[in-house]
């Protein structure tokens, strides 16, 4: 239509002008509708990239927060396993360590126990050699009141 208006075969200022205002009211009309129209076609594409841009950042969010409840997930049975072992390790000590004590004061019994049975042997030894040491001295005084018996027996020649 501007070509129209512009071009060389208008014959008149006075119909040129008013084919001028004619093509400018609809230019005026068309581009205010084409204009607002753009708008709302850009506004509308834009709304729906920032739909798209936040369900997007949404479906992000929710991967990594599963992905990060799988890793704590996966360390903490890791965790939860060695804090097991360790629980299981210091009873195991508690009981090795009450078990060495009562192994200990068991020992220190039959200690007790051999040095009194050594006691007993070398008094049994003592009494031994004691009884040992009677019976030879009364062999001697059976054998001296023997040889005085028999002497006072044999006849005075």
């Amino acid at each position: 239509m501007i070509r129209t208006v512009l071009s060389p075969r208008a014959r008149s200022g006075s119909e040129f002008h008013a084919r001028y205002l004619r093509c400018v009211s609809l230019y005026r009309n068309f581009s205010g509708v084409m204009l607002s129209r753009l708008l709302k076609d850009h506004q509308a594409k834009q709304n729906e990239r920032k739909e798209i841009q936040e369900k997007r950042r949404r479906e992000a969010v929710a991967a990594a927060t599963r992905l990060t409840e799988a890793l704590v997930d996966h360390l903490n049975v890791g965790v939860a396993q060695a804090y097991v072992n360790q629980r299981k390790l210091d009873n195991e000590v508690k009981t090795l360590q009450i078990q060495a004590a009562q192994f200990a004061k068991q020992t220190q019994q039959w200690l007790g126990m051999v040095d009194n049975f050594n006691q007993a042997l070398k008094e049994i030894g003592d009494v031994e050699n004691w009884a040992r040491s009677i019976e030879m001295d009364m062999r001697t005084i059976a054998t001296a009141l023997e040889y005085v018996y028999k002497g006072q027996l044999q006849p005075a020649t």
